[in-house]
C-alpha cells in the first residue's frame, strides 16, 4: 500500500506541536528535510527547544535517538566507535559509537576539533561509518540535527563550506510570540510533555516516504527555474563561492518533498520558493561579510534572487 505522505506529515506535526508551540513553520521544514533524508543545523541561541525537537520527532516516529555535546576534547571515535581487545574472546571487537541511532543531536558542533567534526562527513553522506578499514551500515532512517550558537564564536571551531555543504537545510527556532510561551509555561508546570509523547508512525514508512518523495514529478519549467536560481548566486559580484550542484539536488528534493507534504504529485515554483532559503542561505559564502555576517547577507541576497527570476506559469 502506498503511503499517504501529506497524512504522514500531518500525523507527525500534529504530534510534535504537543511539545513544540508556535513553530509550525521549523516543524514543516523538519518534517521535509526528514522526508528527504537530509540533515539539519539549527543555528540558535541556547535554551530555545532544539533538544526537544529532536526528542520530539524522535518519538514521533518510533526511532532511537541520541544527544552528543561537542566539546574541544571529543574524540573521532567517541562518534563513530572503535575496535578494543576483548581478553576473555582473545579477539578484538567492535564497540559502536554515537552515531549508531536513528536521530543524532550534535549540539554546538562548532565547539569540536576539525578532525572530529570531519568524522561525520562520510555517516551523513553515505549513511556508513568505516573503522579500521570495515565498513558498518547505518539504520534507517537516519538524521543528524546539528546545532551551533550563532552569538558566542569565542572557542569555536567555524564549519568548513564541505561541511556545511552536507546540512541538507539550515533552520532557525527564534523566541516564541507571548502566547505560546505562556502556554509553554503552562504545559511545563508539572512535567515536561515530550516524556509522554507517543509514536505515530514507525521508521520502515519514513524510509518508505523518503523513497515515494523521489516520484513527485517535476516539468522541465520547474528543474529549469532551479537550475536560473542556483546559476544566478554563481554570477553574483557579490558571492566569493556560489551554491554547490550538491545544492541545486538538494533544493529539488526539498521541493518534491514539499509538495508532497501539500497533498501534490507535482512541484510548483510555489515549492521551490517556500524552502530555497533554507536549503541554499547555508551554501553561499559572501565577500567582504565575517562567518557570523554572512548568514544574513546570503538570505538577503537569495530573496533579491528570487525576486528577479522568473518562475515559470502554466502553459
Amino acid at each position: 500500500m502506498e503511503v499517504n505522505i501529506q497524512a504522514l506529515a500531518g500525523k507527525l506535526s500534529a504530534n510534535i506541536r504537543k511539545v513544540i508551540i508556535g513553530k509550525d513553520a521549523v516543524i514543516e521544514k523538519t518534517i521535509i528535510s526528514l522526508l528527504c533524508g537530509g540533515h539539519i543545523l539549527l543555528e540558535d541561541i541556547p535554551g530555545s527547544g532544539k533538544t526537544t525537537l529532536a526528542k520530539a520527532l524522535a518519538r514521533s516516529i518510533g526511532c532511537k535517538w541520541g544527544r552528543v555535546q561537542f566539546t574541544p576534547d571529543l574524540l573521532p571515535s567517541e562518534l563513530t566507535g572503535i575496535n578494543y581487545y576483548n581478553q576473555k574472546e582473545a579477539a578484538f571487537l567492535f564497540k559502536p559509537g554515537a552515531i549508531f541511532t536513528n536521530i543524532l543531536l550534535g549540539d554546538e558542533i562548532n565547539r569540536a576539533t576539525p578532525r572530529t567534526q570531519s568524522s561525520l562527513l562520510e555517516c551523513m553522506e553515505e549513511r556508513q561509518v568505516s573503522v579500521d578499514g570495515v565498513t558498518y551500515p547505518l539504520d534507517k532512517p537516519f538524521l543528524v540535527i546539528a546545532t551551533q550558537n550563532p552569538i558566542e564564536i569565542q572557542g569555536t571551531f567555524p564549519l568548513p563550506e564541505a561541511q556545511l555543504d552536507r546540512f541538507f537545510m539550515r533552520l532557525s527556532m527564534g523566541y516564541p510570540d507571548p502566547d505560546s510561551e505562556k502556554q509553554m509555561l503552562l504545559n511545563l508546570a508539572l512535567k515536561h510533555p515530550v516524556e509522554d509523547l507517543e509514536a505515530v508512525t514507525d521508521g520502515g514508512e519514513i524510509v518508505e516516504a523518503q523513497s515515494a518523495v523521489r516520484g513527485i514529478k517535476l516539468s522541465d519549467a520547474v528543474r529549469g527555474y532551479i537550475v536560473s536560481i542556483v546559476n544566478a548566486t554563481r554570477q553574483s559580484d557579490k558571492v566569493r563561492l556560489g551554491v554547490s550542484p550538491r545544492g541545486s539536488l538538494a533544493l529539488m528534493r526539498a521541493a518534491q518533498a514539499a509538495a508532497a507534504v501539500a497533498g501534490r504529485d507535482y512541484v510548483l515554483p510555489d515549492d521551490v520558493k517556500k524552502v530555497a532559503c533554507d536549503v541554499l542561505a547555508h551554501r553561499i559564502v559572501m565577500k567582504g561579510f565575517s562567518a557570523a555576517q554572512s548568514s544574513d547577507a546570503s538570505a538577503k541576497l537569495l530573496e533579491v534572487v528570487l525576486a528577479q527570476t522568473p518562475a515559470p506559469v502554466e502553459g
